[in-house]
């Protein structure tokens, strides 16, 4: 069978190699089939399956088919491509595997070389979201900007660009390459760090550069824009405008290629920093943060624009996923784009006109109380949102009412089936706005930021203005009432209303959706279980336990007649260093693995608990010189340089830096500023941090573990486990 595979294959390569014409799309098809030919699956990058061979009837008969190890301990967001019997897939930094689909045979695997000094200007984990397959090559993104184009059969490099514009500042790249005809187009990350969003569309053949649009303007005073789309925008940014800092709109994901008008349509990302009184002092629309913007393919100049999200304060991105659809809308066939950005709102789009056919809240919201389609922009409320001049608890929360994971849409039933998260923030300005300086390749984000589920706890903590702030806010009952919801939800996308939903673990128990023909919808959870359940009901068909967290969207393919349903697995993500209790990655370890299921498959081999936990070492002897004053900025230091991936969290994927060993403790300087650790992926400090300075959080992680491991002996001495659940009841005694 691999050999008529590869044949099937090679002659499929080919075929498509022949030449740069570009390729013709049935639209008329909607779904997948036997192959899966981008992460989206079909086209309209629907997340849907024609295949009906796995039905209700039959479904609770999966097992495992075959099982391969990714090699990895980090994030898994990717959904497999499988084209002809040959599976594609991405992993963490893009790193990119080619599997035989019917076996799991690995056939090659290619792992791009980089500077992991980049590993710094990553916001959310090493995440990758996938690859494109076109005239016999798998293009990739890697997370430092460059685009590699493989060789199908070999995985060799046939070419390769450099897709960041300026490497002195944060950029990197996790989202995967869209198709559009006979280009590739490839966005970046980074918009909370110091960068200017931008697309770049390279010609699939040779990887030359066919047109770049950018998503902000620059400063003027720097002379003509780029294109003439940014002479308007610059109107809606104001003259104060810290274009120094960068200002954001990265377009990190959501890209579609839109075969019926031939354009590409992207989702633009936040500004930066955050607070548009630092960004762009005096106010203005800021286009085109936010907005889904339509390009012609071939030249790239802007066909339409709609901004989601106008004067963004708050990180509500439109970067999630887009779907496309022919819908009845009025009596009438339209084609259209579902669209569920972080703001709340369900947008169903005129792919045409770019016009709001519907857009209804589908969380709480109260930066906004509606959206008039007739002005196309939302119904501001600002008053209780804009924490310019005081803090202000804001519905939806900046992990978003949706983010990366795909939705998926059964057209069969007119069902968005999707996870969604209702919870809000609280977001102030911890300093005054004049005169910020610029971070390089470093965070800017501008603002402090308390998600609502941590929120009624840590109130008695917060600095009395903004704790009295927060008890006299108009959504402080709404944090109350229900700090959080997270849920997958079936959704009419005209009305926004829910049709069925089911209730997730936690509220980051966030995972993508297959949905098929047959009347089923897949997807995993943190806990690491996989399901199945009725499109119309909800109602649980099948599960199996795999002992893996999963995030990723499955998918499902045949081979020789024969439906196999395909997810990887691996926590991570936004909030990364935090592993919730609940996640199959806090007891078992992160491991990561692609599990492929059949009918009449065996089962998943489980992992191993881990081992539990132990109480910290005993600390070298604090530094002589060290104060109270010393321990504080090394606090401070930490939690600004360190944190992002350090948490210091029971069973986070990076170590506890208050459980270091001996040996780690005595090379703490040469890791920190001479890289010592870099084979490993921890990154040098010297550029951003002195000596003294890492003497400084060096004393502070030394009094941190000799504190940590005080309370952990009290722990075991009174027979509770070493967790932290169990260490915050034993704070409060």
């Amino acid at each position: 069978m691999i050999a008529r595979i590869s044949i099937a294959f090679a002659a499929a390569l080919a075929l498509a190699a022949c030449g740069e014409d570009v390729p013709e799309v049935d639209t008329s098809i909607y779904g997948a089939g036997e192959n899966w030919d981008n992460p989206g699956g079909d086209w309209a990058e629907s997340h849907f399956s024609r295949l009906e061979g796995i039905n209700a009837d039959n479904v609770a008969e999966l097992g495992l088919a075959w099982e391969y190890d990714l090699g990895s301990a980090r994030v898994q967001e990717a959904t497999p491509v499988v084209i002809d019997g040959v599976m594609f897939t991405s992993g963490v930094l893009g790193k990119v595997y080619a599997l035989n689909a019917a076996t799991g045979e690995e056939l090659w695997t290619f792992t791009p070389e980089m500077d992991m000094q980049i590993a710094r200007s990553i916001c959310c984990d090493w995440a990758n979201r996938g690859i494109a397959v076109s005239q016999g090559k798998v293009i990739v993104g890697a997370a430092d900007g460059m685009l590699y184009a493989l060789n199908a059969e070999s995985g060799a490099v046939e070419w390769s660009v450099d897709t960041i514009i300026d490497h002195g500042r944060g950029y990197t790249s996790t989202g995967a390459p869209e198709l559009a005809g006979n280009l590739v187009v490839i966005g970046n990350a980074g918009a909370e760090y110091d960068t200017r969003g931008y697309v770049t569309a390279y010609h699939v053949d040779d990887g030359e550069e066919a047109w770049r649009f950018f998503t902000i303007p620059h400063d003027p005073a720097e002379g003509a824009q780029e294109h003439a789309e940014l002479d308007a925008a610059l109107e809606t940014w104001s003259e104060e405008t810290r274009w120094d800092i960068g200002g954001g709109g990265t377009v990190w994901d959501a890209i579609t290629y839109d075969p019926t008008f031939d354009q590409v349509i992207i989702g633009t990302g936040n500004g930066g920093p955050y607070p548009q009184a630092i960004r762009s002092p005096g106010g203005g629309d800021n286009l085109y943060l936010n907005s889904l913007v339509a390009l012609d393919r071939e030249s790239g100049e802007m066909n339409w624009y709609l901004q989601e999200t106008p004067q963004d304060n708050w990180d509500l991105t439109a970067t999630q996923p887009m779907l496309l659809a022919d819908m009845e809308v009025d009596g009438e066939q339209r084609p259209v784009i579902m669209h569920t950005p972080k703001n709340g709102f369900f947008f169903v789009i005129d792919r045409e006109t770019g016009k709001a056919l519907a857009a209804n809240p589908i969380v709480r919201t109260n930066w906004a109380d509606g959206w008039d389609l007739e002005a196309g922009r939302p119904n501001m409320t600002l008053e209780t949102s804009d924490y310019t001049n005081g803090p202000q608890i804001v519905f939806p929360g900046s992990p978003g009412a949706r983010n990366w994971y795909p939705a998926a849409y059964d057209p069969t039933r007119n069902s968005y089936f999707a996870h969604v998260l209702d919870m809000g923030n609280l977001l102030w300005l911890p300093g005054p706005v004049d005169n910020v300086e610029r971070q390089e390749k470093f965070l800017n984000a501008g603002a402090a930021i308390l998600f609502t589920p941590d929120l009624e706890a840590a109130v008695p903590t917060l600095p009395p203005p903004v704790r009295e702030a927060v008890e006299n806010h108009p959504q402080w009952q709404w944090v109350k009432d229900q700090p959080f919801k997270s849920e997958l939800r079936a959704i009419d996308p005209m009305t926004g209303e829910t049709k069925w939903a089911v209730e997730s673990l936690g509220w980051q128990d966030r995972h993508g959706a297959l949905a098929t023909k047959s009347g089923l919808v897949f997807h995993g959870n943190l806990a690491g279980q996989l399901f199945a359940r009725d499109s119309d009901t909800g109602e649980e068909l099948w599960r199996i336990d795999t002992g893996s967290s999963i995030m990723a969207a499955p998918m499902t393919y045949s081979v020789d007649g024969v439906q196999y349903v395909a997810v990887a697995t691996g926590w991570g993500g936004g909030g990364w260093g935090f592993v919730p209790g609940y996640a199959a990655a806090y007891h078992k370890g992160n491991r990561n693995r692609l599990l492929v299921f059949r009918l009449g498959g065996g089962e998943v081999p489980i992992p191993d608990d881990l081992p539990a936990l132990q109480p910290a070492d005993e600390p070298p002897a604090q530094y002589e010189d060290a104060t109270p004053e010393m321990i504080a900025m090394g606090s401070g230091l930490f939690t600004a340089n360190c944190s992002i991936c350090h948490s210091n969290q029971p069973r986070a994927p990076l170590p506890d830096l208050r459980r270091m060993n001996s040996g780690v403790h005595g090379a703490f300087q040469q890791i920190v500023l001479e890289g010592l650790l870099v084979p490993n992926g921890m990154p040098r400090w010297d550029d951003r941090l002195n000596e003294d300075q890492v003497k400084a959080i060096h004393a502070f992680l030394i009094d941190s573990q000799q504190s940590l491991r005080a309370r952990e002996l009290e722990l075991q001495r009174r027979g509770l486990p070493l967790d932290t659940q169990s260490l915050t009841i034993l704070s409060n005694y």
